[in-house]
Formats: structure tokens, sequence, C-alpha cells
């Protein structure tokens, strides 16, 4: 009877180590461990198609490890960039960008780098609009729109043969106006609140810096304005001068202050 109850836990002993065994050989790491390059790789653009971000970033990092001085090395840190990106970490996404082009200045993939990092700050600052209205526009930072246009300048100059070139010509555009229309906002805020050479200061920021753009015409309103208040005639009559000659048919001469009366979250 006790050689037989010996039996038994011995077979359960051994059940039990085969199962250990077993979950010893399944561990993830350990199978990580015995992928090749290749194989890294594809588990890691399956892992990006799925939308796990975060277990591309782990094979990649691995990858770069292992096929460090290869094509394949400099594709996983491009891949990892993008990753971080769509995981919401644009921070590291910029940083793993520059990397890459410290590290491999004359990559054939260098336009696609500077592309993406334009985008990531693009993105990044896209929302400003949706979200003015719940904060002081003389508070916002405009630092990421910027970053992006030097990005997308770059590729622009460098490469404008690039596949890439046209839509960033096309946000490029779209940042300057944006830029211009920022610093018309924070004067229309200025003006309300009778801060006269603040408001002066920033439309003609808008006018000198972002010259072409829509909100010009706006802009040189607000000055025209400003200088009346302020009681700085010569200059109120110089503005209009220029106001009437660049814009012969501005609504704004005609409607006078209504637009700037409304509520400064109020864009158009």
């Amino acid at each position: 009877m006790l050689r037989a109850k010996l039996s038994v836990v011995c077979t359960g002993s051994l059940v039990c180590v085969l199962l250990v065994l077993t979950a010893c050989s399944s561990n993830p790491l350990e199978r990580e461990a015995n992928w090749s390059p290749s194989k890294l790789y594809a588990e890691a653009k399956d892992e990006l198609a799925a939308g796990g971000y975060e277990k591309a970033i782990s094979h990649l990092e691995k990858l770069e490890g292992r096929a460090a001085g290869t094509p394949l090395a400099q594709q996983a840190q491009l891949d990892k960039a993008y990753a971080q990106h769509k995981s919401g970490e644009a921070a590291q996404a910029v940083a793993t960008l520059d990397r890459f082009m410290k590290l491999h200045p004359a990559s054939p993939a260098l336009d696609y780098a500077l592309y993406l990092k334009g985008l990531i700050n693009f993105n990044d600052d896209l929302g400003f609009l949706s979200y003015i209205a719940r904060q002081d526009l003389a508070e916002r930072d405009q630092k990421a729109s910027k970053e992006s246009f030097e990005a997308f300048k770059e590729l622009v100059t460098r490469f404008p043969n690039s596949r890439y070139t046209p839509d960033a010509t096309l946000r490029m555009t779209y940042i300057v106006n944006s830029l211009a229309s920022y610093e018309l906002h924070v004067a229309r805020y200025y003006f309300s609140r009778g801060a006269y050479v603040a408001a002066i200061n920033r439309a003609q920021l808008a006018v000198t810096d972002y010259q072409g753009t829509p909100a010009i015409e706006e802009a040189l309103f607000i000055m025209l304005k400003a200088y009346d208040a302020l009681g700085l005639t010569q200059l109120r009559d110089d503005t209009r001068r220029v106001l009437d000659r660049s814009y012969p048919n501005s609504e704004y001469l005609t409607r006078g202050f209504k637009e700037i009366q409304n509520p400064w979250w109020k864009f158009w």
C-alpha cells in the first residue's frame, strides 16, 4: 500500500516537473532569443500592422542590436520611430529619428526620416485649434509647429524630388498660415484688453514674418486701430496707406471694428 502511494506521488511529481519544463521552454523571452533577425523583423511588422506598438518596439530594439551595421538595423530604427509615434511617444520618436540621422547622414531613407520628424511635430500641434477655447492664446507655445516646419523645409530643400516632398510642401503652407493666424489671434486678445502696444507688436510680427498669408489684412487693420487708440496719428495714417494699397477692397475698412469686438476665441 505504501509502495503504491509512493508510486502515485512520484508520478505526480514527474508530471509537475514536465509541466514546469514545458512552461519554461515556451517563455516568450527564451523563444525570441533564438529568433533570427529576419524573424524578429517579421514579428515586429506583424505587431505594427495589428497596432501592437509596444511589442513592435521591443522586437525592433532587439533587432537593432542583433543586426547592427546592416540596412536591416537602419530600417528597425525607422520603424521604431514610427511605432513610438503611433503609441503617443512623440519625444522618444523624434529622439530616435535624430539619432538615426546623426548615425546615417548618407542613408537613402533620410528623406523619409525628415518627413516623419515633420509629421510627428505637425500632428503633435494639430489639435491646438480644438483646445484653444480652454487656454489663453498668449500662453500657447508654437514650438512643435516651428520644428515641424524646419524638418519639412530641410526635406524640400535637400530632396526636391522625394516622394514625400509634395505633401511636405502642402503641410508647410498650412503651418505658415497657422502660425500667422496664431499671432493674429494673440493680437486680437491684447487689443480687446486695451494692451495696444502688445497688440501692435504681435500684429507686426505676423506682417513681417508671414508675408503673403491671409492673416496679413486683419493684422494691418489691428495695427491701424491700435495706433489710433494710442493717438499715434502718423503711424496710423501710414498703416492705412499700406492697407489701402495692399487691400484696396478690404472689408475691414467698411465693417469697422465689428470683427475685433467679438470674443477673442472666435476665430473667423
